[in-house]
């Protein structure tokens, strides 16, 4: 049975409390879109707005403000996005950005002496871990899951009882597993803790679950240490390595990209998000807008899919977007292993933000044979957001789409 990480590490095997569990790493809807499962929400009436980037910026009160980040932190910030599973599904290429983001913020100067600063104390956000060889599978698959939330709350001088918790949030309806360890500050940079207790609250019951782990009979399997290796001098950032050598980023302020992505991925209120996204990176210039090279894989659509997956994969509807130079796009669709739906085409920017698509070259492919599809289709296309990792835009019978550049 898979099992849970938690910030820090202990090595531990305990069974799911709910069995079967009900809660498993195929509910998320942030997924690789060759599924064919249908939507139920619609988005038809969305606003049009003009947009630039802005990733840097949070939206508040109806005014835009400006991120506390700085730009070494928005490096690592942008190297996180598209990372499914806070670092369960990143490629090779992915790791590499954020272990290069990470390294320069370690040697930049932060925070000198972190776990004596107020900025430590709160609630952090996981967004990033690695993952060592010691880490039990079901520390894995709570944390990997994007539709929990991963907390750690930090409390070292502003209480008598000085604990570091951490949290996995199931939902506001479902409820969350806390687990808390004793901790003392052991120099400028380390934090000692001592697991003792452990409970689900579930909305559902009127009392708490005891987590089923006698942290009591574990001795030194329990206690462990976390060194800050970078604290940001907002405090709204902070990298930490655990005495089981996994990295951990954290976040007290998350920019908008993030939190869009959040919210995708939980599948609730995803057409709310966006209009306040784009509400809060509005700009009155026409033509800011270019289709940037490189594969784009679709996460969100707000329209349902139709019976067909021939005439979704056509709509753009599902899998990716290839844009190639010199105007050229191409659909493609993993169908099964070893079998792929390719359309390409071309697109025209026809004014400010909008483009023309046609697309006239559809094939089945497997392998290095194709069978060709009598298939056309011409469609429209506005960008209402892009930047290097994420693209907001309209396209076929007005459907919204999110998607996510791939490196």
């Amino acid at each position: 049975m898979a099992s849970l990480r938690f910030l820090y590490s202990v090595e531990m095997s305990p069974p799911c409390l709910l069995s079967p569990c009900p809660l498993s790493s195929s509910s998320p809807r942030y997924h690789l879109l060759n599924r064919t499962n249908k939507r139920v929400d619609s988005f038809r009436s969305f606003r049009t707005l003009r947009v630039t980037r802005s990733s840097s910026s949070t939206f508040t009160g109806g005014q835009t403000q400006q991120s506390s980040f700085n730009d070494a932190e928005m490096k690592l910030i942008d190297a996180l996005i598209g990372i499914q599973g806070r670092g369960k599904s990143a490629s090779p290429g992915q790791l590499n950005d954020v272990e290069s983001a990470v390294k320069v913020l370690e040697g930049l100067e932060g925070i000198p002496n972190p776990t004596e600063s107020d900025l430590i104390e709160g609630r952090w956000q996981l967004m990033f871990t690695t993952r060592p060889g010691t880490a039990s599978p079901i520390q894995r698959t709570f944390t990997g899951v994007d539709v929990f939330t991963v907390f750690q709350d930090v409390y070292l001088k502003t209480t008598n009882d000085p604990r570091v918790s951490n949290i996995v949030k199931f939902s506001d309806f479902i409820g969350e597993l806390k687990v808390e360890a004793v901790a003392s500050i052991k120099d400028a940079k380390r934090v000692l803790f001592r697991f003792d207790r452990a409970a689900f609250a579930l909305k559902f019951l009127p009392f708490k679950v005891p987590y089923p782990v006698p942290f009591r009979l574990l001795g030194d399997e329990a206690k462990g240490w976390l060194d800050t290796t970078y604290l940001s001098p907002s405090g709204n950032l902070r990298i930490s390595r655990g005495n089981k050598g996994t990295t951990f980023v954290l976040q007290k302020e998350t920019v908008p990209r993030q939190k869009l992505l959040a919210t995708i991925s939980q599948d609730k209120g995803v057409a709310e998000a966006i209009d306040e996204f784009l509400a809060s990176n509005t700009n009155s210039k026409e033509d800011d807008y270019e289709l940037l090279e490189g594969n784009w894989q679709m996460i969100w659509s707000s329209q349902m899919y139709t019976d067909s997956w021939l005439e979704n994969a056509a709509n753009g509807l599902m899998g990716r977007q290839i844009i190639e130079k010199d105007g050229r796009i191409k659909f493609e669709v993993n169908i099964i292993p070893a079998f792929r739906f390719s359309m390409k085409g071309k697109f025209l920017k026809s004014g400010g933000s909008t483009y023309e698509l046609k697309m006239d070259d559809a094939a089945i492919i497997g392998g290095p044979f194709g069978y060709p599809i009598e298939l056309t289709n011409n469609i429209k296309l506005q960008v209402l957001y892009t930047d290097e990792k994420m693209r907001i835009s309209r396209g076929f019978d007005n459907i919204v789409f999110v998607h996510i550049r791939e490196v």
